[in-house]
């Protein structure tokens, strides 16, 4: 690409992000308006125009998968050298470095879980925590470490950010803990995730030539999900930009929901002011998901009332209208669990694959029935967060054979040389027929090939190109997509999309949860739910059960989150309507947030019901009012885009399936005639 086609690949927003190349930039950019295409840009027009040395940027993000993602798009604009990490693994690898000469000796063992440590520094008090204590316990050691909070001030401190008691215990013992947890951590040499930031930002405060050291290595810095900073990566940040101004933002702060662990939207929302004469750049257009889903989204964030940040932004879709938002109630847990396995069934046979599906839920124990279902169902899922992929062992010795391959593959093409590879430990074109651990292997072997495939296709990459690129990924986490039904918390499902999506349990006490008191910790469920909703692109379906057991008592209700969304009448526990009044709410419902469809149902409707009068039975029976609304929004043109529509089974596809399409295409339609043919 040359900088002009650059450019022109991107709309007018996304262009003013990467035009902006110099001086503080913030970047309010709502879920799918193409955040990291912006950044990306931005970087790689900086690059091109000799703005940047690629070696001189730092790109951080929050999740190793984000890091990964971005240099595979840098790579896939010829761009190379930049750095793109997480704050922690920025930060080691300076802190690693400098070490030796600042400190002296090697840099003490980083410990993998806080868990037996705060355990040990508990039992030393008396405390006897449980598992579960210990847990909380050592959330709310990242906590005061994240926001700077030492063992001195943390009583007044916890005070001030009304943080509640921890396992049962006030805030003067968890300061006790605080100052125990680090004897403990001393007496065995080692240091935790927090202390690689806080030991860094020590070591540039007292070391003025390592600081100017590392400022002469970057000058320009891009950070994204800005919303989710903490104020010790702030501090770090604010020391590597050392009063410089070379900073670009960017964050949603619709998507704010790490706020207990210590992150907060205030920098993002602040930042103009901090850096006066900051440019300020809207992304706005929604490129993921459909405008029913965005009207949901944006109806979700705005019954916030006055706990909408005035940064919010509202999304307006780019995407062609398509299916309405599915609302589901379910008597019990298992009955939602079963329903939803159908669903996704139904949804396979529509040609949406398994890979572009996930079921996502408020807390992991909500995984177990659906885990369930899903396998009674014959259907193979993956709960995020479960087995890493890399560490599969059909994955650990395909990427040594393909490693091995490297000098080998030269005389064909780098794909065809991967399916030789791969075949001879158990690849195939053809998937197994049987479902299980044989299945799951091809599953695994499968997605490296399709990675293969779109390396090929986007770089031209060759054997070694595609064994450094899962090098790479393999160190950043960040798997290929892999065949199965996505399992996930809210939580884990940040930053990903797929074609439908499953929002379970949404029913008060789970969404928002029982634990959440105050104003501020409902806000943030409410910013939960619109991650949930954004994750969709196409499918959306929002459920609740009405009770926990089978039997059990009926006494849930939907979430207070659908106030005013959730079609009145369909189990949302309110007041009820008779079944009629309820179809009618909906219908009215429709026209009134559809005026774009409201024509075309209205033409619909009428020739269902000269249809009705022809053969003399009820008009329901035809095409109920539902049905109509799905055609009204999918505009199909053909018969097969009519057969997958909820409603049409096979017996109205060849009854009414020519009439419909005419209508459709706004012909009239002779009613009599054509039955009489």
């Amino acid at each position: 690409m040359s900088t002009d086609d650059l450019l022109a690949a991107l709309d007018d927003d996304q262009r003013a992000v990467a035009d902006h190349l110099t001086g503080p930039l913030c970047v309010l950019a709502g879920a799918g308006t193409g955040k990291t295409r912006a950044i990306t840009y931005r970087i790689a027009n900086g690059v091109r125009t000799g703005t940047y040395d690629p070696r001189t940027v730092l790109a951080v993000t929050f999740t190793a998968r984000a890091a990964g993602e971005m240099r595979s798009r840098l790579r896939d604009l010829g761009v190379g050298g930049v750095q793109a990490r997480t704050f922690h693994a920025a930060a080691l690898r300076q802190l690693s470095y400098f070490w030796p000469t600042a400190v002296g000796g090697q840099l003490p063992r980083i410990a993998e879980h806080k868990a037996s440590l705060v355990a040990e520094a508990a039992g030393r008090l008396g405390l006897g925590a449980d598992r579960v204590a210990v847990r909380d316990l050592a959330g709310e050691v990242e906590w005061a470490k994240v926001s700077l909070v030492t063992a001195d001030d943390y009583v007044a401190r916890a005070a001030r950010a009304g943080r509640e008691a921890v396992a049962g215990h006030d805030h003067a013992t968890v300061a006790r803990l605080l100052s125990v947890y680090e004897d403990v951590k001393g007496e065995r040499g080692v240091i935790d995730f927090e202390d690689v930031l806080l030991l860094l930002v020590g070591v540039l405060l007292e070391r003025d030539d390592v600081a100017a050291e590392v400022r002469r290595q970057y000058r320009h810095f891009v950070v994204d999900e800005y919303q989710d900073v903490s104020p010790l990566q702030q501090r770090l940040l604010d020391l590597w930009l050392g009063g410089r101004r070379e900073l670009c933002v960017v964050g949603d702060v619709s998507q704010t929901i790490y706020s207990f662990t210590g992150a907060t939207p205030s920098y993002l929302t602040e930042f103009p002011r901090r850096y006066e004469g900051a440019a300020v750049v809207r992304l706005v257009r929604d490129y993921r998901s459909t405008p029913q889903v965005v009207d949901l989204a944006n109806k979700v964030l705005a019954r916030a009332g006055r706990h909408r940040n005035a940064a919010a932004v509202e999304l307006v879709a780019q995407r062609p209208s398509s299916v309405p938002v599915r609302f589901e109630t379910y008597d019990d847990d298992l009955a939602e669990a079963r329903g939803v396995a159908e669903r996704i069934t139904a949804l396979e046979r529509e040609g949406v694959a398994l890979s572009e599906i996930a079921v996502l839920y408020r807390t992991n124990g909500q995984s177990e029935a659906l885990e369930q279902a899903l396998a009674d169902a014959g259907i193979g899922y993956l709960v995020r967060g479960g087995e890493r992929f890399f560490s599969r062992r059909e994955v650990r010795e395909a990427i040594v054979l393909l490693r091995g391959a490297v000098r080998a593959s030269a005389e064909q093409p780098m794909p065809a040389a991967v399916r030789d590879v791969l075949s001879s430990v158990g690849w195939a074109q053809d998937p197994p027929a049987a479902r299980g651990a044989a299945r799951e292997r091809w599953e695994s072997l499968s997605s490296l090939v399709g990675l293969a495939d779109d390396l090929h296709a986007a770089r031209g990459a060759d054997m070694a190109g595609l064994v450094a690129e899962l090098d790479d990924r393999m160190a950043a986490q960040h798997a290929p997509t892999v065949a199965g039904v996505t399992l996930a918390s809210f939580h884990a499902a940040k930053g990903l999309e797929w074609d439908a999506v499953f929002l379970v349990g949404v029913s008060e006490g789970l969404l928002p949860i029982s634990l959440a008191e105050g104003d501020d910790a409902v806000a943030e469920e409410r910013r939960l739910l619109y991650v949930g909703v954004t994750r969709a692109r196409e499918h959306l379906q929002i459920s609740f059960a009405r009770a926990r057991t089978v039997g059990g008592r009926a006494s849930r209700k939907r979430s207070r989150f659908l106030d005013g969304i959730w079609p009145e009448g369909t189990g949302a526990g309110g007041a009820g309507l008779s079944r009629r009044g309820a179809a009618r709410a909906r219908t009215e419902s429709f026209l009134s947030d559809n005026p774009a469809d409201a024509e075309l149902f209205e033409r619909l409707r009428g020739w269902r019901g000269n249809v009705a009068r022809a053969i003399s039975k009820p008009a329901y029976t035809v095409l109920h009012d539902t049905t109509l609304q799905a055609i009204a929004t999918a505009k199909p043109k053909d018969l097969r885009q009519l057969g997958v529509l909820r409603g049409i089974g096979a017996t109205k596809l060849e009854a009414y399936g020519p009439q419909v399409l005419a209508v459709v295409r706004g012909e009239d339609v002779d009613v009599e005639a054509w039955l009489a043919r």
